[in-house]
């Protein structure tokens, strides 16, 4: 299926090839690219052509002609963009790889103000963002922004940018309904999808104007129902497996993972044996019910100043995935903004507000739910006496653990019963991971920023020395309430945590040549509480020779401070407490602590010693105990990137053809990461080994640090757009990205988690007949290896295709018939995550230019 696409693309630039010399097309693409003006790729206004960076650029209407059925799902189609599905309703941008669930690395903005969520550092997909009604265009910076950003844009960043009343008045409403589930593939029957948009936006008179948007989304969930053991090889040294394992862990099946078996010496054999657990498809809720709205005002004094005062709100109920897979109920965010701009300043100032309501942990759920009828102690202890008496009555190995399973779980809550849904409604609100599942964080991220341009407020010095002169200042504060659970205060219990962090930069750009060349010059600090000051650099260079054609090369470094989950969570999970990086919430852990890797390695030998060597536990701990190795890690350091990129856009073929390429070379350090490891219940040398052979006699531990490992990549993106006359048009793009190497080692490396390759090319018809257009677009990417602490292992290849038809009918009504995935071949874009089948849906939008 690879040469097919091929094959597609390659017959897709031999037909524009063959007809450049007969086209007598009017200058389209001349007019929408040389012209067309960016904002986020050096935070001023400036052509596309002429942007010092790569940045990526998405219209509406550009949108509109895709099958996706909105803007926000169309960015998998933009060149360098890789889209992750953990859900439906919950969709990670990501570029250049390190891709993953959380993409704190990945910033998001919407017109310019981030809408993560504060506990997390990373935006909870698209849901404080605008609705397809109200987006004007997205641009996309795929690398290293953290030179005008500051923190969590070392990957790359994406901004929303809306329509502005005064310049699109009127009402919109937009109504989609869809169907999935098509086929019985999983457990479902075909569902209804439905999403509803409005927007209203009317300018009284040319000062004051105002803007509504709201936005409902129903459905059905993917289902991610991953069977794949992950423990194999647990009882290799007893011949069980697949079936027989007695340690089986499926991926998407919760309450059976390490922290949930225990080694059971049964008849002088050790086998690794776990709780039974509960799948995904039986503990969680698979109905999406996300809803959003905004509300703004905005006020011109006089000409080219505005001052717009913004609130936006959101309720979210569908999946989102990290370290494990969360239902979110109830969850709220909820966002004030001001903003007052003018050609010389801009100063802006904002306030997130997070509540995530009655969401929940599926594993804690899941743990929690086998030991709410019976205790792990009872449990285990229930199944070693029914093995041996199933040995005893002449039962074989295998038969006797199943039979010891059946019986020890005898009682347990039984999805679909009366009794499994109270008790499940009483463990999701339970704040505390050790007995129950709630996820109760409360938080609140507050902003400020403002920027001046130097050479508009001292024009005719500037223009004398043909430059421009901008600089910046930010200010931002994380406040997190502590819940017990999720997050502490060490030092002042009854007190909010919070989180400081500050910025500047000075950007200087100058004009050589008769404007043929433009050297930029950058610099920015940022001071974080409980880190010393970072300084960032960036140096770009453009040359165009002429109008349409323009070279580029940038150099620049990034860092990354811990979110706020990596540096102050305290999180007890399976007798596992994950502890933040930050010295405040783990002293002492790191230089006491050995690391669960030397401790798994260590108890395995000592079990194929026991099974296969005949020696008793005491003499195999003996043996083995070398095998234990000192925690190495210590407290957290933010990340480090350089980024080396070159690159060039041009028009050529009569300019009929757009060419955007770029290539880039990354170096990585002090790689946030997180690393396992136990401190034993005893300080004697001598019986360290055996404290550790044995769960019940260590303290264990997931402690945020960073990697020791030094990390390099590479890539590069070709993205071509060619029109062939008034009605064909043609975009493909081609993403290579590739790990080069990785020194010093030490397996804390986070995973790349990146196809090598992604291509994906749209052919779009406009005015077939009358006003009817369509589209198909066709996307490949290859197998690629996923690292998390959910899961590890190979995301297998796939390919898909949209595709859509659309109509103008007269009184401003629009229709678009399409379909994501049309032919519902099933695929996964991550390990852990759903099986992703096809949406086939009819959007109806109705636009009126007046109020």
């Amino acid at each position: 299926m690879n040469q097919k696409l091929y094959l597609f693309f390659f017959f897709i630039s031999l037909k524009s090839f063959s007809q450049v010399q007969n086209s007598k097309t009017q200058d389209s693409i001349k007019k929408e690219e040389l012209n067309e003006i960016v904002i986020t790729a050096s935070r001023r206004s400036e052509k596309l052509m002429h942007s010092p960076i790569s940045i990526e650029q998405l219209k509406s209407a550009e949108a509109k002609s895709m099958g996706s059925p909105s803007i926000y799902e169309a960015l998998e189609n933009v060149k360098g963009v890789q889209i992750i599905t953990p859900s439906l309703g919950f969709k990670v941008i990501n570029t250049r790889g390190f891709a993953n669930s959380t993409n704190v690395r990945f910033a998001q903005l919407v017109d310019g103000i981030d809408n993560q969520a504060p506990h997390l550092g990373a935006p909870i997909a698209n849901a404080l963002g605008a609705n397809d009604l109200d987006i004007d265009k997205i641009e996309i910076i795929p690398g290293t922004a953290a030179a005008l950003y500051g923190m969590n844009a070392i990957n790359g960043l994406a901004n929303i940018q809306t329509k502005n009343p005064f310049e699109y008045q009127g009402i919109a409403i937009q109504q989609l309904t869809g169907i999935n589930h098509v086929g019985n593939i999983d457990r479902f029957s075909p569902k209804v999808y439905s999403q509803f948009n409005l927007r209203i936006a009317k300018a009284f008179n040319e000062k004051l104007a105002l803007k509504i948007n709201a936005s409902t989304t129903g459905g059905t969930d993917w289902v991610a129902d991953d069977r794949t053991d992950l423990a194999p090889n647990a009882n290799a040294s007893t011949g069980l497996f697949g079936a027989d394992n007695p340690a089986y862990d499926e991926v998407n099946g919760y309450g059976n993972e390490s922290a949930n078996r225990k080694t059971l010496n049964l008849n002088g054999k050790n086998y690794v044996v776990a709780r039974t657990g509960y799948r995904e498809t039986d503990i969680s809720d698979y109905e999406i019910k996300n809803y959003k709205a905004d509300f703004g005002l905005y006020f011109r004094p006089k000409k080219n100043h505005e001052l717009s005062v913004t609130y936006k709100t959101a309720l979210i109920n569908t999946i989102y995935q990290r370290s494990n897979r969360f239902r979110l109920d109830n969850y709220t965010l909820n966002q004030f903004s001001a903003d007052y701009h003018t050609p010389i300043f801009q100063v802006k100032a904002y306030a997130t507000t997070e509540n995530t309501g009655d969401s929940y942990n599926m594993r804690s759920l899941a743990e929690n739910m086998d030991r709410a009828y019976k205790s792990d102690d009872k449990w285990f202890a229930d199944y070693s006496t029914a093995y041996k008496n199933a040995v005893t009555g002449g039962a074989s190995v295998a038969d006797a653990h199943r039979i010891a399973r059946t019986q020890s779980d005898a009682g347990r809550f039984l999805p679909g019963t009366e009794a499994y849904e109270e008790k499940k409604k009483e463990l999701i609100d339970i704040n505390n991971w050790d007995i129950g599942a709630a996820l109760r964080v409360k938080s609140t991220l507050v902003h400020g920023e403002g920027l001046i341009n130097w050479d508009k407020a001292f024009v005719s010095f500037f223009e004398k020395i043909d430059a421009k002169l901008l600089s910046g200042v930010d200010y931002r504060n994380y406040i997190i309430v502590p819940d017990g659970n999720y997050f502490i205060n060490p030092v002042h219990a009854d007190e909010n945590l919070t989180y400081q962090k500050t910025g500047a930069f000075t950007q200087l750009t100058k004009d050589f040549f008769s404007d043929k060349l433009r050297l930029g010059a950058t610099i920015r600090m940022d001071k974080a509480d409980y880190f010393d000051a970072k300084f960032t650099p960036q140096f770009t260079a453009v040359y165009s020779p002429k109008q349409s054609l323009n070279f580029r090369a940038s150099y620049q470094n990034g860092y990354r401070f811990p979110s706020i989950f990596e540096g102050f969570s305290n999180v007890n999970s399976g007798g596992v407490k994950r502890v933040g990086g930050l010295r405040i919430m783990s002293d002492g852990i790191f230089e006491n602590s050995y690391t669960k890797a030397s401790i798994d390695k260590f108890q395995a030998q000592v079990n194929t010693d026991v099974n296969t060597n005949g020696l008793t536990p005491a003499q195999a701990i003996e043996k083995n105990k070398n095998t234990i190795q000192k925690n190495p890690y210590t407290y957290l350091e933010p990340e480090f990137v350089k980024s080396f990129e070159v690159g060039f856009r041009g028009i050529t073929l009569n300019r009929n053809l757009f060419i955007d390429a770029d290539f880039y070379y990354n170096s990585y350090k002090n790689f946030i990461a997180q690393v396992e490891a136990s401190i034993p219940n005893t300080s004697d040398p001598n019986l360290i080994p055996t404290a550790l052979y044995s769960k019940n006699t260590q303290n264990r531990y997931r402690l945020w640090t960073n990697s020791k490992s030094k990390i390099y990549n590479y890539g590069g993106s070709l993205g071509l757009k060619y029109r062939f006359d008034n009605t064909f048009s043609a975009l493909t793009n081609l993403t290579y990205t590739k790990l080069d190497r990785t020194d010093d080692k030490d397996g804390l490396e986070d995973g790349f988690n990146t196809p090598e390759f992604n291509v994906n090319g749209t052919l779009i018809a406009q005015n077939i007949w009358k006003n009817l257009g369509a589209s198909v677009t066709a996307r490949y990417q290859n197998n690629f290896d996923y690292v998390s602490f959910l899961v590890s292992g190979t995301v297998p290849a796939y390919w898909s295709m949209d595709a859509q038809l659309n109509y103008a009918f007269k009184k401003g009504i629009s229709a678009k018939l399409g379909g994501t995935n049309i032919l519902n071949k099933p695929y996964t874009s991550i390990l852990g995550g759903p099986s992703i089948v096809g949406l086939y849906y009819l959007s109806l939008v109705w636009e009126s230019s007046k109020i």
